[in-house]
């Protein structure tokens, strides 16, 4: 999963607003709520967009319509940051995109995920997966020779994988590249590289775009299944 800006779409003000609303909503919001929450609808062309680029899935079986991020919506979010605002938007699109920087910053330091930082308690959410964070995850022994081999040989396979350094890999992939390597090595490789610096493993965070290859690909740690790895540089 690339993370280059050329991968970022050209959005209005608009637009936007209406991916930040949905974002740290986390979950599917009707019109009447996106009207009540930020004062506006997302309708017309906004909307119309907005789905044809994949950002928003938007449910029309029954009014009002309802909206919720997609995958690749959640994708965009998590680096809208590195864009230029729009300049249609003045001081409250600038003030928006250095709200944004500071966040991914942050969720970063704390190898949290943007869809783990903005779930809504009480009840998860249909099509929101959250991450697991590293207080969360399950004390691993001691790495032995054989343990280290497998994590130097999950970091060549990421190297040889990622578009750059903390870029985003399915374990899918990654699983296929190391071939035949011990499903359990791998699975305790992978739990005890996220307690490294630089290393964050996370579910994908639409559970619905997720394949029977990468549910089957997917890591057990804490108490979530985890999907995509990022290693930045060591």
């Amino acid at each position: 999963m690339s993370s280059s800006t050329a991968d970022l779409p050209s959005l209005t003000p608009n637009q936007i607003n209406a991916l930040v609303v949905l974002m740290v909503e986390a979950r599917k919001l009707t019109n009447a709520e996106l009207q009540e929450l930020a004062g506006f609808t997302l309708t017309g062309k906004d909307n119309k967009k907005l789905v044809e680029l994949g950002l928003v899935e938007t449910d029309r079986n029954h009014r009002p319509f309802s909206h919720d991020l997609t995958e690749e919506g959640w994708r965009v979010m998590r680096e809208l940051h590195t864009a230029a605002p729009p300049k249609a938007g003045r001081s409250a699109s600038r003030s928006l995109f250095t709200l944004l920087t500071n966040l991914h910053r942050g969720l970063d330091r704390l190898r949290i995920s943007h869809g783990d930082f903005f779930k809504q308690t009480g009840a998860e959410p249909a099509t929101e997966v959250a991450p697991t964070s590293p207080t969360e995850v399950a004390p691993t022994p001691a790495r032995s020779s054989v343990g280290g081999d497998t994590e130097a040989l999950v970091r060549a396979a990421y190297r040889e994988l990622a578009a750059r350094p903390g870029a985003w890999v399915g374990l899918a992939d990654l699983r296929d590249h190391l071939g035949g390597a011990d499903r359990a090595a791998v699975d305790t490789a992978l739990r005890a590289l996220v307690r490294q610096d630089g290393v964050r493993i996370i579910p994908v965070a639409n559970s619905k775009s997720l394949t029977v290859r990468d549910r089957a690909a997917a890591v057990r740690i804490g108490d979530e299944d985890n999907h995509m790895l990022a290693i930045g540089a060591a």
